[in-house]
């Protein structure tokens, strides 16, 4: 039977989401170029919502851009010893605890 997570684990996760935007432009291959990611730290889906439809509403038209999201921190298996950790959703593969490549160079 797994064991239930104790009530300092739960509260160590770190929560919040990344918007990301980007800027549809015919100059680059792949149609669109990053503008910018901001943090958006204890926000919940459904405020990220409410929060893209203002920013395509007020500031991003979507005529011109796009707007995705993605939870910040995501968990993670350490390649070596096996323990769960916390990183960012963005963190290259071989940066990560959680790959052969980062413990072989």
């Amino acid at each position: 039977m797994p064991s239930t997570p104790s009530i300092n684990s739960i509260n160590s996760f770190k929560y919040g989401y990344t918007l990301e935007v980007y800027r549809f432009d015919k100059r680059s291959k792949a149609g669109e170029r990053l503008v910018k990611k901001v943090d958006y730290d204890g926000y919940s889906g459904n405020a990220m919502m409410d929060v893209l439809k203002d920013l395509h509403a007020h500031e991003y038209p979507r005529s011109k851009y796009r707007l995705d999201f993605f939870p910040t921190w995501v968990t993670k298996r350490n390649f070596m010893t096996g323990e769960e950790f916390q990183e960012r959703y963005d963190t290259p593969y071989y940066c990560s605890p959680s790959s052969e490549t980062y413990w072989s160079s």
